[in-house]
């Protein structure tokens, strides 16, 4: 119904406007007397559009709402992601410090047990000098153990090194025939101790999946290099290949993702059976200084 202002110049209209019974706000429209009357079509009309109003409104709150959930997601990602990387940089340190105390301390101490034993072997006679050599036959074998084990840890030569190094070792250590190409020079930049010792690990969990799957008459190669806004690597294989969709959850894959997610980095896995298989990933990271490259 029309209302007139109190010197019954002006006619006014009232819409709300709603959204599921929700009162959103109110519509009004005024004319004055030199204006023509309002019309049944006029306040349908108004009607209509107060409704239009309402949903638009509506959808504005929701989308609101829904950009706020957005960003929520992307600070609690942010925080997940910063917590996995604390996390795994911090087991990588304490493999580093494993490897110092074990190549600080108990090698050192079997270094120097094998060498009295030998000065010992060779003031001895007879039986007393058979068990020494044995004793000493024995400590050399442990020391051995000792040093692969701390290798496995955390090599030293990617510590000193850097990745094209301590792959290279790597390679020779492999069941199967194995190629490492590292960067253009020979070699790639050093990156800082999580980023190689991330690519490094995976490779290498690839590379002990190949030896144990890809058959004895397979070779691999391993590429690392540096890629625009950071690091790649590929391992590749020529052997019996398998189904990805079989074993995408296996746990040395879930492992690989998991270091290069935890830095912000992706895993890709190609394979078929018959046809070999390829394990590469990216990590974007910021490289240091360069190395040099080897002779």
């Amino acid at each position: 119904m029309p209302t007139s202002s109190a010197n019954a110049r002006r006619s006014v209209r009232v819409a709300s406007v709603t959204h599921l019974g929700r009162l959103l706000g109110l519509l009004v429209v005024v004319r004055t007397a030199d204006d023509r009357p309002f019309s049944d079509d006029d306040d349908r009309v108004l009607a209509d559009l107060a409704r239009q109003v309402g949903l638009a409104l509506h959808n504005v709150r929701l989308d609101s709402a829904l950009q706020a959930s957005l960003e929520e997601l992307r600070r609690r990602n942010a925080e997940l992601q910063a917590s996995r990387a604390r996390i795994v940089s911090a087991a990588d340190a304490s493999r580093r410090q494993i490897e110092r105390n074990l190549h600080d301390g108990a090698q050192q101490r079997l270094v120097a047990l094998a060498v009295k034993l030998g000065l010992a072997r060779r003031l001895a006679t007879g039986d007393a000098a058979g068990l020494l050599e044995e004793l000493r036959t024995d400590v050399q074998e442990t020391l051995t153990e000792l040093r692969e084990l701390a290798h496995g840890i955390y090599p030293p030569l990617l510590r000193e090194h850097g990745l094209g190094e301590a792959l290279r070792n790597a390679a020779g250590r492999a069941t199967i025939p194995v190629r490492v190409e590292a960067g253009d020079a020979g070699d790639v930049p050093r990156y800082p101790p999580e980023a190689e010792a991330a690519v490094y690990f995976c490779c290498l969990e690839a590379l002990q999946n190949a030896g144990k799957h890809a058959g004895p008459d397979a070779t691999v190669t391993v590429r690392i290099g540096a890629a625009e806004g950071g690091l790649e690597f590929e391992v590749a294989d020529d052997g019996a290949g398998f189904d990805p969709a079989a074993t995408a959850e296996s746990h040395g894959f879930v492992n690989m993702r998991d270091r290069l997610g935890a830095f912000g980095g992706e895993l890709t896995i190609t394979s078929a059976p018959g046809a070999g298989t390829v394990v590469a990933g990216t990590l974007p990271v910021v490289a240091l200084t360069p190395v040099r490259s080897h002779p």
